[in-house]
Formats: structure tokens, C-alpha cells, sequence
């Protein structure tokens, strides 16, 4: 989100994998990316210092909260699973002082991890959830992409840049 916007709330959201909805689904915890770090010390430095590095990533996981047991199963099934979430939010325009809606959309390609079938208990959701590797995540806000990671392509993009072109290119490709 440029600095002309700020988030005011997320609307709603509807999440597919393929094209296909996902229904029962609740609440989703997005991937943290935690870079890798080394930590520099030594003569001249004064204690220690942490450098990320440039395009190395920690394993990324995806949590999804779901209403019901049976909602967790399709994505209980081992292998890849191409996902979409696609939200609407709310947003404040600085330079034209009004509300607009910014169209989010994340591109996940993951595979389960655990699944908690929940609890069961008399009128009440089951609170099912699942954690998931993720092996692809990029976002895209209004069309535009906003970051792209693809650990097993070696590919970290944000904001168009390939912070991991240099690297690849010193190996031989």
C-alpha cells in the first residue's frame, strides 16, 4: 500500500484453491517471512551485529481457522495445494480525502502440516484449524505485485526488485 493510503479494516475476504471456494473458513494467519540472519563480530565492531541475508528466508507457515471438522479435510489430503485469498479493504485516500476499496490477493502454494478437527460441543463451531508449509506466497494489491517468494525457484521479489537475481547470476544461471 502506497504512502497516499492508509488500511483502515479488511472487509471481507473469500478464499479458493484452484478455482474451487473453500467454505467453512473463518480466519487465516498469513506467513511471517524472517529473514535469515548471520550474526557479524569481531575487531572493529562494537558487540555483534545481525545481517540478513539478501533473499534467504525461514520456513514460511500459513494457519487457517475453520467453522467445521468437515471444512478441514480438503486440505488434509497430502500433496500441493494451489490456494487464492482474495479480500477487500477499506482504505483511506490521503491526497483525495475519501474511503476507497483496495483489492488484496494472495497466491499460496501449500501443504498440510496438522490438522485440529476441533472440539465438539452443543450449539457451538467446532473451532477446527490447520497449519500448512508454505512453498509459494506472493501478494498482489489493485493487480499490482507486491512481493513474491518462491524458495525452491530462488526467487524473492518485492516491489519488482529480484533481491536474489545477483545471486543466482554469481552461481551460473
Amino acid at each position: 500500500m502506497s504512502d497516499k493510503y492508509r488500511a483502515l479494516a479488511d472487509i471481507n475476504f473469500r478464499a479458493y484453491e484452484d478455482s474451487d471456494e473453500l467454505p467453512g473458513l473463518k480466519k487465516v494467519t498469513l506467513p511471517e517471512v524472517t529473514h535469515k540472519v548471520v550474526t557479524m563480530t569481531g575487531a572493529g565492531f562494537m558487540g555483534s551485529v545481525d545481517v540478513a541475508l539478501a533473499g534467504m528466508i525461514e520456513s514460511m507457515g500459513l494457519g487457517l481457522e475453520f467453522s467445521s471438522a468437515a471444512s478441514t479435510a480438503r486440505l488434509m489430503a497430502p500433496g500441493e495445494h494451489r490456494v487464492t485469498l482474495r479480500s477487500a479493504a477499506q482504505v483511506w485516500n490521503v491526497t483525495k480525502s475519501r474511503q476507497e476499496t483496495r483489492h488484496m490477493k494472495y497466491s499460496l502454494v501449500i501443504a498440510p502440516k496438522s490438522t485440529k478437527p476441533g472440539d465438539l460441543a452443543p450449539m457451538n463451531e467446532s473451532n477446527a484449524s490447520g497449519e500448512y508449509s508454505v512453498y509459494y506466497y506472493a501478494a498482489y494489491e489493485n493487480g499490482e505485485q507486491l512481493w513474491e517468494i518462491d524458495p525452491f525457484n530462488q526467487i524473492f521479489k518485492v516491489g519488482g526488485v529480484d533481491y536474489f537475481a545477483d545471486i543466482r547470476k554469481a552461481m551460473g544461471e
